[in-house]
């Protein structure tokens, strides 16, 4: 009998025991490859030897100082880095144990800017259906999954959704790619129009849709409308690279590849690689001074931000990621992932779409190609290709819900960024078995 809370009350998982590289092992002596990094987690796979030496060293230095009295080396040389590498003008970092705690720290900071800077009366967030910012009630309220948010909406703040930019599922026949991202872009000039120009205090948006979707990037142009239209209105773009972020999609941040910078970011997950909890909140100058010059202090705060031991790995994550020339890997391999998806699963016929960028990658599961209908959400495909999986070796992240939050199954893949060719072939061989067995199951 476990006493531990699990995420599903009438299973428990196998014990984790061990964990090299792309693969975990659990007490049974199973052997798992990690085909989806967790969560998009565990870009360096595991047991990296830098880390874990960064995390003991740290440890044996000062494991713990409260940021209301110290600031730490590691904070302070992270922060460094990662502000050298950022789009724009962000220019400071608050950090976070994860990512919904980043989407809440940066709402929060939204709304001060605007109460700094004598603008009371902004209080409303436009985000988008189809997305995902977090599990908080802050970071749930700002995203557009409907199956989380159902059951907590009495208790959220109420925000304004437009259309995801969803080219497969939601481009006209009649319309190009680009005519697409204008008319979905658009649609938040409409939105700050009818809640009031001098009333939205941001736009979140994820530069490449995660879990909610699958690895749905947006078609060309439409980022670069959505900064115009931020821009006009004087509205905050706060972009959530919690997930593709920190070189999931081949940059170390996912808005370089839109050629933008947000006025907010937030980072997790690939920040600390699943070594330690951490997560980010980058800001721009401009909201850094409107908080100096007035009340001096941001209104919210977290008991372990700015951990040392955290920051200390991160630090090393990040070191790792560059001098191990890691991005360009990740692109490389990105590539390679993809074209042996398209090999195994082009010609399926019920793959409807093979998508993402770097090692963020998803295929949608339809019942006809040429219709794009779904799976009933009765037979809970993406539960068994999950189940099938598992058997079989591999971990990956497959989810429902994709069009509407209700119809629609994918799979998402984010492995390590380690990756080798060999665990390429293992993951699509065991990945394709599992799809046909569960698709098998479903249809009988």
């Amino acid at each position: 009998m476990s006493h531990v809370f699990h995420r599903h009350t009438k299973t428990v998982p196998p014990v984790a025991i061990s964990g090299d590289g792309v693969y975990i092992t659990d007490a049974a002596g199973k052997h798992f490859l990690d085909a989806s990094g967790g969560a998009a987690v565990s870009c360096l796979g595991h047991s990296h030897p830098r880390v874990i030496k960064a995390i003991r060293d740290q440890t044996e230095s000062i494991s713990f100082a409260h940021t209301g009295f110290f600031t730490s080396a590691p904070a302070e040389e992270l922060a460094d880095k990662l502000i050298a590498k950022a789009p724009g003008d962000l220019e400071y970092v608050y950090y976070v144990s994860g990512g919904s705690e980043a989407v809440e720290a940066a709402l929060k900071l939204a709304r001060q800017y605007f109460l700094e800077t004598g603008r009371p009366q902004r209080k409303h967030i436009i985000t988008r259906r189809q997305s995902y910012h977090g599990n908080t009630l802050g970071a749930l309220a700002a995203g557009g999954n409907m199956w989380r948010r159902e059951p907590f909406a009495p208790l959220l703040i109420e925000t304004h959704n437009i259309a995801p930019c969803f080219s497969y599922r939601e481009r006209r026949d009649d319309e190009s790619d680009v005519e697409y991202g204008l008319r979905v872009a658009n649609e938040l000039e409409v939105k700050i129009q009818e809640l009031g120009e001098d009333s939205v205090i941001a736009f979140i948006a994820e530069p490449v849709v995660g879990a909610t979707a699958g690895a749905v990037a947006a078609v060309p142009g439409y980022f670069k409308r959505v900064r115009e239209i931020c821009d006009q209105y004087d509205v905050l773009l706060i972009l959530d690279e919690v997930m593709c972020g920190m070189g999931r999609t081949g940059s170390l941040y996912a808005c370089e590849q839109e050629d933008i910078a947000p006025d907010i970011l937030t980072c997790a997950k690939g920040l600390g690689a699943g070594y330690q909890p951490i997560g980010a909140t980058l800001l721009s100058q401009k909201i850094f001074d409107a908080i100096r010059d007035g009340t001096g202090f941001f209104q919210h705060g977290h008991t372990y931000m700015g951990h040392p031991v955290a920051c200390a790995a991160a630090l090393a994550v990040q070191d790792a990621i560059q001098e191990e020339e890691l991005l360009p890997r990740v692109r490389d391999m990105g590539v390679r992932l993809n074209e042996a998806l398209v090999a195994r699963f082009g010609n399926h016929h019920n793959i409807g779409d093979i998508r993402g960028r770097g090692l963020f990658q998803a295929m949608e599961f339809v019942v006809d190609r040429t219709t794009k209908e779904p799976f009933d959400p009765a037979l809970k495909l993406n539960a068994k290709i999950k189940q099938e999986a598992i058997k079989r070796g591999l971990i990956c992240y497959p989810m429902g819900g994709t069009i509407d939050g209700v119809r629609g199954d994918h799979v998402l893949l984010a492995p390590p960024f380690i990756i080798e060719g060999a665990h390429i072939e293992e993951l699509v061989e065991k990945l394709g078995d599992s799809v046909d067995a569960a698709i098998s199951t479903a249809q009988v």
